[in-house]
């Protein structure tokens, strides 16, 4: 499903990724912990194609059995919108938008009508028990109500992996435990993939096989199944 190897990246002067290798199975929820500066995040944006690595070492990153790296932007762009779904601490949704037209967004990019993205987006605001919620705009949401819309949104175009970077460290303790529970059941309910850059040990510890990166390197992988 994914498999990176020599990934790369520097900003300028700063080697950020000193040569990351990984795979991660089809289905798989894996967690990313280590230290602030660790590389985490970069490794997060370059495995979902939201940034690419370091040319100059030949990196080489597949996913659902495409190679990206040659991509051009544009074919980067429909790979990201069909295939992968994202995940923010903050949630981003457009503030000028209902929680039904935020979650659509993706589902007419990819060119759905409007009537078909809206009936999607129904079902999975149903789904993460927000039917009641359809018109409301963001700030009329609770922390947790938002990041479930941004959930929704993700899982629109029925990604195979989902990409989240602290998703839930904006919120409450409940609402973040509420979040946790949710990834698994969506794995077991859909087989999506779930890759998570956390600094929460609870979630961390939940997933399936827990990387430990320090100073741009995975030191550590612990497997729970």
């Amino acid at each position: 499903m994914i498999k990176a190897k020599n990934i790369h990246k520097y900003f300028d002067d700063l080697h950020v990724l000193k040569g990351v290798d990984l795979k991660i199975n089809s289905g798989e929820i894996v967690s990313i912990v280590g230290p602030s500066g660790a590389g985490k995040t970069t490794l997060l944006q370059i495995l979902g194609t939201l940034d690419r690595a370091s040319t100059e070492d030949k990196p080489e990153l597949n996913l659902n059995g495409q190679e990206v790296v040659s991509m051009s932007e544009k074919e980067l762009a429909r790979f990201r919108n069909e295939s992968l779904g994202f995940i923010f601490q903050f949630h981003q949704l457009l503030p000028e938008f209902t929680a039904v037209e935020n979650v659509m967004l993706p589902a007419l990019i990819k060119g759905h009508t409007k009537t078909q993205a809206e009936k999607r987006a129904k079902e999975l605001l149903d789904f993460l028990g927000l039917s009641q919620r359809y018109d409301h705009k963001p700030n009329e949401l609770s922390g947790g109500e938002q990041q479930r819309v941004a959930v929704a949104r993700a899982l629109v175009n029925s990604p195979k992996i989902i990409f989240a970077d602290e998703p839930s460290g904006n919120l409450d303790t409940e609402s973040a435990e509420n979040l946790h529970n949710l990834f698994f059941k969506l794995r077991d309910e859909f087989g999506q993939t779930f890759v998570i850059v956390t600094h929460n040990e609870e979630l961390a510890d939940m997933a399936d096989r827990k990387l430990t990166m320090v100073d741009g390197l995975i030191i550590d992988s612990i497997d729970k199944t």
